[in-house]
């Protein structure tokens, strides 16, 4: 176990190299760059008066960020910094000067609390209905719950949050939850439970948001895996020496159905991750989808490199995770050989 493990690790760790180089010199080769807009806002706040100076900060900040040389030069500065100093540089044109870690840490909590809830809610939709749906297969109620998650599926995020903004929100037609925003103005009057419900109240969209496809998705692999254990010989038998339905259902086929599940969960949560980009930017939540928008607009090449690496350490994780998962769900899986 130790072995793999240490196997496993390193080629996580070449792969994350790879990933990290890629998107640097992609960074680099696509048009524009940081020092171009921090000139361009700087010689707009002065209203043109002195070009020189914003000429020789523009050239002084190319020199701090290795632009000036070629590409592998600067990846490897870039890499030597992290990896000898865990130095992820600072903010580049986002906020000039401060580290961009600090902004990552910042922003963090917010998207992963807000994922952590979508990622419970499409598990806790997604594996019952999978079930009853392979339970009852070919009949109404399995055709019914279909259609709906494969309506679900096909609708696109922006325009789901936009809709459930113009009816849902203040201002709508039922206007039940806030707008926009994870704060709540509290003037002292409000109760802890208060409080906590209003904060609940601001999560119920954009986790909604994040898992619906999800669960869509999952609750059809769901489906799929339990049909082939429902079919197997092992809960022929069990059905054969009168197990309860109920224990032939959850403790034997789906712990056999649950290898497919653990496989998706690898994929799942840097997935979204990146999907809520667009969520965090329509319901104005201060999160690493915000930071990314303006990481991207505005070049902040330490910023991007800092969320390339954090976003590449999750995904390879989860991986890593679901690999380890799939012992605990199987023992006869022996990750060694």
């Amino acid at each position: 176990m130790i072995l793999y493990l240490a196997k496993r690790l390193s080629l996580a760790a070449l792969t994350l190299l790879a990933i990290l180089f890629v998107s640097y010199a992609l960074l680099r080769l696509a048009p524009g760059d940081p020092t171009r807009s921090t000139m361009l806002e700087s010689s707009e706040s002065a209203g043109n008066v002195d070009s020189r100076s914003g000429l020789a900060g523009n050239n002084q900040l190319r020199k701090e960020l290795y632009l000036d040389r070629p590409i592998i030069v600067g990846f490897g500065h870039w890499l030597g910094n992290v990896v000898l100093h865990g130095n992820f540089g600072v903010s580049a044109s986002v906020d000039p000067g401060r580290p961009v870690t600090e902004l990552i840490w910042e922003k963090l909590p917010n998207t992963l609390t807000l994922n952590l809830w979508a990622v419970i809610v499409t598990y806790c939709l997604a594996i019952p209905l999978g079930v009853f749906s392979a339970k009852h297969r070919g009949g109404f109620a399995d055709h019914a719950i279909e259609l709906l998650l494969f309506t679900l599926y096909s609708l696109p995020v922006m325009w789901v949050g936009l809709l459930l903004q113009t009816v849902l929100c203040e201002g709508g037609i039922f206007p039940v939850f806030p707008l926009q925003g994870l704060e709540v103005v509290d003037d002292g009057s409000m109760s802890v439970w208060k409080l906590h419900f209003e904060i609940m109240m601001r999560y119920v969209l954009p986790v909604f948001c994040l898992s619906y496809a999800g669960f869509a998705g999952l609750s059809r692999y769901a489906r799929a895996g339990m049909l082939d254990a429902l079919n197997g010989d092992f809960v022929r038998g069990a059905h054969a020496k009168g197990v309860a339905e109920c224990e032939v259902v959850w403790r034997h086929a789906f712990r056999n159905a649950l290898i497919t599940l653990i496989t998706l969960f690898g994929g799942l949560l840097p997935s979204l991750i990146a999907g809520s980009v667009i969520v965090e930017y329509i319901f104005n939540i201060p999160g690493m989808g915000n930071l990314s928008i303006l990481a991207l607009s505005s070049r902040d090449y330490p910023l991007q490199m800092a969320l390339f690496f954090f976003s590449g350490v999750l995904t390879l994780a989860g991986i890593l995770v679901a690999d380890l998962l799939y012992m605990a769900a199987d023992p006869r899986i022996d990750l060694a050989k």
